[in-house]
């Protein structure tokens, strides 16, 4: 058996982990809005203004800060006025990057940023630059946020939202690179510059800019945008997926996988690290004092969608490996919070690595979900600086990852086995010699291919795990391919 040390070296100047690390991505997807999020008023599943019910309780457990919409690709053919006024008034349109089907418009600005009412989140709203005009999203924003008696204001009006609406993040294009217009760095960077231009501030209601970042290693693209437009912008966005040995198109089974495939997805989560630590530096050149945010708004496993399912729909399974795949991810955003200050994962219901997945009135949370449950005491706390000392558990890839924050008197500390078939003993020190264990879970499944379906829902969820702390020291024995959290007082 393996010994992993962990030793923790607070800092009094050690940065806040960012709540907005655990921020969710709703596209108009599949069935991640239309039967995922929205049913409608008259639907017999139980609802709130046509948002389920279930789905708002189980977003507000995980305390989800920010969620970003309408997309993704869609946001760039998405025309914000097609979305608002009466439902039975409002035009349908055709999703010609998901499915091809035809959506009808019913769950619109109104809607969304009732969702984020309901939900008690932050919105971060997606702008069409690829197939919209400067004076759309401009009027956007206003029929938003202006407490004016302007045109768009009065609009909302008439449309029965009597006061402005609190509108915090915007993105000025999405994949400009690709989906979003095919651009060229340059090219973009101007465009952002004019479209970004006319996303005004009305009111008090002040709007954190987002520009359209990199593609996974596109350091050109960072480089570029960062020359041309830093001072106009508050983040760049990062984009990379989680894909079987990193290679496009997604390949594998998100169920069916044997030792290698589990190691190349584990190696390709491990690699956003690298990402990140490379963008940020091309960032450094331009902006030393990381005023500007890294977004990674979009990340996490992509495999082949389940047989049966609509090719377009992106609908996939959640195993074991896909939990570890986020604590990987979460413990190197902590590690990188001063730059990287929201993740958005992709995506909250119903498309690939979904937090939570619907099936007409069924529910069933996710192994994913509950990675991000264990993880809540991490938002907002202040990081503990970690010495690890572990082996691997394969080529590039270390036997345990794990992190530790400290908030309101307590510390937590969350480890991860990412090796499939070595038990880990764990010794933690650094602690309080009067710390003691006031909650303690584990997350596992009985192989790392469990995951929990609308017959089984609760195969995997965290259970009760026995750990008592001593003298400011903690050893215990981590099963194979388990999440351990631990919190701890006094």
């Amino acid at each position: 058996m393996s010994i992993t040390k962990i030793t923790l070296q607070p800092k009094d100047d050690a940065p806040l982990i960012p709540r907005e690390i655990y921020s969710q991505f709703a596209e108009h997807l599949g069935r991640c809005i239309y039967e995922g999020v929205w049913v409608g008023e008259d639907s017999p599943i139980p609802n709130t203004r046509g948002i389920r019910n279930d789905v708002v309780t189980a977003l507000k457990n995980i305390k989800v800060p920010v969620i970003r919409w309408p997309g993704g690709c869609f946001a760039d053919e998405y025309h914000w006025m097609d979305g608002i006024g009466p439902r039975e008034e409002r035009p349908s349109m055709y999703n010609s990057h998901w499915g091809g089907v035809v959506e009808n418009n019913h769950f619109g600005t109104h809607e969304f940023l009732d969702l984020c009412e309901q939900v008690g989140a932050e919105p971060y709203v997606c702008g069409n630059v690829g197939s919209g005009t400067v004076k759309e999203m401009s009027d956007w924003v206003e029929y938003m946020t202006s407490p004016a008696q302007s045109p768009m204001a009065n609009l909302r009006r008439k449309n029965g939202r009597e006061e402005p609406w609190k509108l915090t993040y915007f993105g000025v294009g999405n994949e400009s690179w690709g989906c979003g217009g095919n651009m060229r760095p340059e090219f973009y960077a101007d465009l952002y510059r004019q479209y970004n231009t006319f996303v005004r501030t009305y009111g008090p209601n002040k709007i954190t800019r987002f520009a359209c970042g990199a593609n996974v290693a596109d350091y050109n693209w960072t480089t570029v945008l960062m020359d041309r437009a830093h001072t106009h912008m508050d983040g760049l966005s990062l984009h990379n997926y989680t894909i079987l040995n990193q290679k496009w198109p997604p390949s594998g089974s998100a169920t069916e996988f044997g030792t290698q495939e589990y190691y190349s997805i584990l190696r390709a989560a491990i690699n956003t690290e690298r990402l990140v630590e490379r963008h940020s530096a091309i960032m450094d050149i331009k902006d030393p004092g990381k005023r500007i945010n890294l977004v990674v708004d979009e990340w996490g496993t992509w495999y082949p969608v389940e047989p049966g399912t609509n090719p377009g729909f992106l609908y996939q399974q959640n195993t074991v490996r896909d939990a570890l795949v986020a604590s990987v991810h979460l413990d190197g955003f902590h590690r990188h919070c001063e730059r990287v200050r929201m993740t958005n994962i992709a995506q909250m219901i119903n498309v690939l690595q979904a937090m939570i997945l619907t099936k007409g009135e069924q529910i069933i949370m996710t192994p994913t979900y509950w990675v991000f449950e264990m993880y809540v005491p991490h938002q907002d706390a202040k990081r503990i600086h970690l010495q690890l000392e572990t082996g691997e558990a394969d080529t590039g890839i270390p036997a345990v990852s794990a992190t530790a924050s400290q908030k309101d008197g307590k510390i937590t500390v969350s480890a991860s086995n990412l090796d499939i078939a070595q038990p880990q003993t764990i010794e933690i020190s650094g602690l309080p010699t009067s710390a003691k264990v006031v909650r303690a879970r584990i997350l596992a499944g009985p192989t790392v291919q469990s995951h929990n379906t609308f017959d089984e829902p609760e195969t995997v969820q965290p259970v009760a795990f026995d750990v008592t702390a001593s003298e400011g020291r903690i050893s215990l024995e981590l099963p194979p391919a388990s999440i351990v959290s631990i919190e701890l007082a006094g």
